[in-house]
């Protein structure tokens, strides 16, 4: 069973940005809540001001899928989801894999 990282990228709405960072924040807690490890989200601060970034890792795809599924049934997941519409135009997820340093087998 291996870990699987969740890369995502946001096209938010840059005058909404500090309210996505709340959502953010909101997100890290749930994320490791639920078993995972978010290891946090990543704001514009030079460059293109519409986007942003999140990883986080659960132990494996099937421990992702049950979370997903966990999250649909949660009430504040669910608050959190009806706020996407005013944040955020568009998100992309890219399922990502570790590999192990030159020392392990």
């Amino acid at each position: 069973m291996a870990p699987v990282t969740c890369f995502l990228t946001y096209e938010v709405k840059p005058e909404r940005l500090a309210e996505f960072e709340a959502y953010g924040r909101k997100w890290i807690t749930l994320i490791n809540a639920f078993g995972g490890q978010h290891h946090g989200y990543f704001l514009p601060s030079e460059g293109a001001s519409d986007l942003a970034y999140a990883l986080f890792t659960f132990p494996s795809l099937a421990d992702y899928e049950r979370y997903r599924e966990q999250s649909m049934a949660d009430p504040v997941c669910q608050d959190l989801f009806r706020e996407v519409p005013t944040l955020i135009h568009r998100n992309d997820r890219t399922f990502l894999r570790p590999v192990p340093n030159g020392l392990e087998t």
